[in-house]
């Protein structure tokens, strides 16, 4: 009986230091990299910038001292890193046994150029910011790894929307940095076309703004911010389950101001100009046949963003030596643009092609 006893003690040690490891593995660490003279492509550079960063999980290093376990999530316009613990995201991929379970991988959830805690024009530049594009956010997200986190590979790069868009450029400008690559949401070639047509409808309606005053407002230009945002909700709207719960005009205009009310509060118009505008050195349509690592792509039929009739996917993945892609169906559980967010309806993906890119 006594060593029974002894036995159970040492088992329950052993499970809550289990539970306390897999508590410590899911909880985010949040850091900020300076990094000290970026030049940016356009010939302007900053003395420091900040890029902020959330971690979960601990890196792991070979006998050489290369990190062996880290995967890198790279948010949309607009979003952070701190996005993806949203339960519908965190709740499906970081969880004991789920495909990027933190008690395993290390994963490091950046803060765009520009967005979230990171360096922006709201800093106090204002309009003399930089004006940045993706081929230098990717190259401060690079840095952040080498530079700050000692990081020199990757299991994967993942990516949303723009984040996805960042991720076709990762797999170009270093193809050898990477097991695996999966962009969500976007298309590879350049933002033209109704995608490039929305982004200039949010930057011009804000800088006629008499109040915008050249970037220099004391207040917030709110009435170009609600038209911005107003384009914002129809680029990610999702039709099938709007159809369905929003059935009727009262619960259309509940959803409106409840959204505005939500979401208006956390813009600010230069930020946004140079969000939406970040995209005007995009295409990596050149160089798909560089990309060297399995490569999984997924969008979803009902994005407004990236509409499937086009068929730019379905032609250009034939280019990506190890790409393959996927569209998910429209339906009543899909959520538009924003379906990358939900991983339950394309983690079986992500699966496959970690299984593919195993060493």
């Amino acid at each position: 009986m006594k060593h029974a006893r002894a036995a159970v003690l040492v088992a329950s040690a052993l499970s809550l230091a289990s539970a306390a490891t897999a508590r410590a593995a899911a909880a985010p660490r949040e850091g900020d990299a300076v990094l000290r003279s970026f030049r940016f492509s356009s010939g302007d550079s900053l003395p420091e910038l900040r890029i902020h960063y959330l971690a979960l999980g601990t890196p792991l290093r070979d006998p050489h001292g290369h990190v062996t376990n880290a995967v890198l999530i790279l948010h949309g316009t607009g979003g952070t890193g701190r996005q993806f613990m949203a339960p519908q995201f965190a709740g499906v991929l970081f969880g004991p046994g789920a495909p990027l379970d933190t008690a395993r991988m290390y994963v490091i959830l950046p803060d765009g150029i520009g967005h979230g805690r990171s360096s922006k024009p709201s800093d106090g530049l204002h309009m003399r910011f930089p004006h940045y594009g993706y081929d230098d956010m990717v190259t401060a997200q690079h840095r952040l790894l080498v530079e700050h986190l000692g990081v020199d590979h990757l299991r994967l790069v993942m990516g949303t929307s723009m984040g996805g868009m960042h991720t076709w450029v990762w797999g170009e400008k270093y193809p050898d940095f990477m097991d695996a690559l999966m962009p969500l949401a976007c298309q590879p070639v350049a933002i033209v076309g109704r995608n490039r047509l929305w982004r200039s409808m949010v930057r011009e309606v804000i800088e006629s703004d008499p109040e915008w005053k050249g970037g220099e407002y004391a207040a917030e230009p709110l009435t170009s911010l609600r038209a911005a945002l107003d384009l914002l909700i129809i680029a990610g709207s999702a039709p099938i389950a709007m159809q369905k719960n929003l059935a009727t005009r009262d619960s259309v205009d509940r959803y409106l101001a409840a959204t505005t009310t939500a979401r208006l509060p956390g813009l600010d118009a230069n930020d946004l100009i140079y969000q939406v505008d970040a995209s005007h050195d995009y295409d990596p349509s050149a160089r798909l046949e560089s990309i060297r690592a399995p490569l999984m792509f997924v969008n979803s039929a009902d994005d407004f963003i990236n509409p499937p009739e086009l068929g730019i996917a379905e032609r250009e993945i034939q280019r990506v030596p190890h790409g393959t892609f996927v569209l998910i169906p429209a339906s009543e559980q899909t959520h538009g643009h924003g379906t990358h967010t939900w991983a339950a309806l394309w983690q079986e993906h992500l699966v496959e092609v970690l299984k593919r890119s195993a060493h």
